[in-house]
């Protein structure tokens, strides 16, 4: 038994002798050197405010690393950075500048062996956006942009807000100024003005007795303007602060100009006669009132004129005294010629008449849409004011889309008028309680006392006359107090209140087409104040009669 064990023993050690010898007879094999893995990224790239945290896998090999820097994916490299470790803060400290606040930049990396031909490939490291500014501002909504102006907005809190500097977008460090403001009152806005319409701006506010210290900045983009301000047509006096500007404006205007006025400010009606075609027209603005036209008199036109227009959009028109002011009021010798006069989006109040034309002053149309007017005299909306053939007339009355309240007198005439059209509209103490005037058509019986063309009334609701006083026991007023012996109405979807009617003697045919069984405080909220939303939700008229700015939907 010994002597087997023995010869096991040496059989297994002469094996392991073999087995050594066999392999150190076999070859070394050498495998070539290659280049190093690319860099990975530990963890997503991130940003601190204004810095980038990029940590890499670390490779063994390497013995450093290139960071590239990019806004536009490597079309452009902006910064490049040798580093000897594997985590790198991008910050001014390594790129010599700081990196821009809400900028989206790309990352790449090369990692370095001691021999340059086995160095790694670039590798993408993917982007990352920096942190906005740690602002006071408020990010800015589409309301706090119009086509020449913006509304900065910020929290009051900390240091005073001193300084408002306005750069073009494309100075991203904020170097060059295209406007600057100081703040003299710490409110929480500034609207900047007189910047061009769809262009980009950063708008920065700053504390500090000169404005050294950097509170926050955001950017804006003006909107398209409804006017083009670059127009040789278009004089803008967005920015104008002069009441009386409007004397030298219109005179050294041309023919067919548009005068853009400033929201929220009040201007005197030039004093010197129109001879032109104008129009006034508001700028944008933020939620001030309309620009408001005024006069302690009137406008007048020079005699023997033949003007095309007169347009007034998103204006207020206000008179000083409701018994002796117009708007217009000519009384001319010579023939005088006006196309149209029209109000669109406009509010009109204090007039004793909007337009009053007398002896040879001729309108083609008359046109309010989409307006308010209340509080007018006895001259009412329109007054043609002399007898006679040949005298002064209108050819059309077009009034849609509109309110119209507190009106002693409507529409008059001393002859003929080719039509009026009335539809979408609210009328509530329109004529004096007592018998005043709706439609007095006074010329020449027969021949110069009608509407040729008929009156229309569509979609339209009436309340009852107005009681100045306080004291009437009786709305009645006159439906047609002169006239239209010819006259054809058409009435549509008209409704009138219980407390309207017509003074005995002076109805018109059909009118009203629907009557409403409640009185004006049943129908509207408030109507004496001028609040027509309807009271009464159950108004079988609320979606399709009267003006559409009252309706539910």
């Amino acid at each position: 038994m010994k002597y087997f064990k023995s010869n096991i023993s040496l059989t297994l050690a002469l094996l392991a002798v073999g087995l050594v010898l066999f392999s150190g007879c076999e070859e070394e094999e050498f495998y070539p050197r290659t280049r190093l893995f690319q860099p990975v990224l530990n963890e997503p790239l991130m940003a601190e405010f204004n810095t980038i945290i990029v940590n890499m896998g670390n490779i063994k090999e390497a013995d450093s690393y290139t960071l590239e820097v990019s806004r536009d994916s490597f079309v452009s490299v902006l910064y490049t950075l040798e580093s000897d470790t594997s985590y790198v803060i991008l910050d001014e400290s390594n790129l010599g500048e700081p990196l821009l606040y809400s900028t989206l930049y790309q990352v790449r990396a090369t990692a370095h062996a001691d021999e340059d031909e086995y160095d790694s490939l670039p590798s993408d490291l993917g982007e990352v956006r920096t942190e906005r500014f740690p602002s006071i501002l408020y990010v800015p909504t589409e309301g706090d942009m119009l086509d020449g102006q913006v509304r900065v907005r910020w929290q009051v809190s900390g240091e005073e807000i001193t300084t408002v500097r306005v750069f073009a977008r494309s100075d991203e460090r904020l170097t060059s100024p295209l406007q600057e403001y100081s703040v003299e009152q710490d409110t929480g806005q500034f609207i900047v003005r007189q910047l061009n319409p769809l262009t980009e701006y950063t708008v920065a506010i700053y504390s500090g007795p000169n404005g050294e210290e950097l509170r926050g900045f955001e950017f804006f983009t003006t909107i398209a303007s409804a006017i083009n301000l670059s127009n040789p047509t278009v004089i803008d006096l967005s920015n104008s602060s002069d009441p009386d500007t409007l004397t030298s404006v219109v005179n050294n205007a041309n023919d067919g100009d548009t005068i853009v006025l400033q929201k929220g400010f009040t201007y005197n009606f030039p004093a010197e006669d129109l001879a032109k075609s104008i129009t006034f027209a508001s700028a944008y603005g933020f939620g001030e009132e309309r620009p408001v036209l005024f006069t302690t008199g009137n406008w007048n036109i020079v005699p023997g004129s033949n003007i095309d227009h007169v347009r007034f959009i998103d204006i207020e028109l206000r008179g000083e005294d409701f018994g002796g002011d117009y708007v217009f009021n000519p009384n001319l010798d010579v023939r005088t010629d006006l196309g149209e006069l029209s109000f669109e989006n406009c509010i009109i109040n204090q007039f004793r008449g909007i337009i009053r034309i007398r002896t040879q002053m001729f309108l083609g149309t008359l046109r309010i849409n989409n307006s308010i007017v209340h509080t007018i005299g006895g001259y009412g909306i329109l007054t043609t004011d002399t007898d006679g053939a040949g005298n002064a007339a209108v050819d059309h009355v077009v009034l849609t889309n509109s309110t119209f309240y507190k009106a002693e007198a409507f529409l008059q005439s001393r002859q003929n008028t080719q039509s009026i059209t009335i539809d979408n509209c609210t009328f509530h103490q329109v004529g004096s309680a007592g018998g005043g005037v709706m439609f007095r058509w006074r010329g020449e019986d027969g021949l110069l006392s009608n509407v040729l063309d008929g009156i229309s009334i569509t979609n339209s609701i009436w309340g009852p006359g107005w009681d100045q006083s306080g004291e009437a026991e009786s709305f009645d007023i006159r439906g047609i107090y002169d006239g239209l012996e010819n006259t054809t109405f058409s009435i549509v979807n008209t409704y009138a209140t219980s407390d309207f009617s017509f003074s005995e003697g002076s109805e018109i045919p059909g009118f009203p087409a629907i009557p409403y069984n409640g009185t004006a405080q049943d129908l509207w909220v408030a109507p004496n104040e001028g609040n027509f939303n309807f009271e009464d939700t159950g108004f079988t008229g609320r979606n399709d009669a009267g003006d559409p700015r009252w309706r539910p939907f």
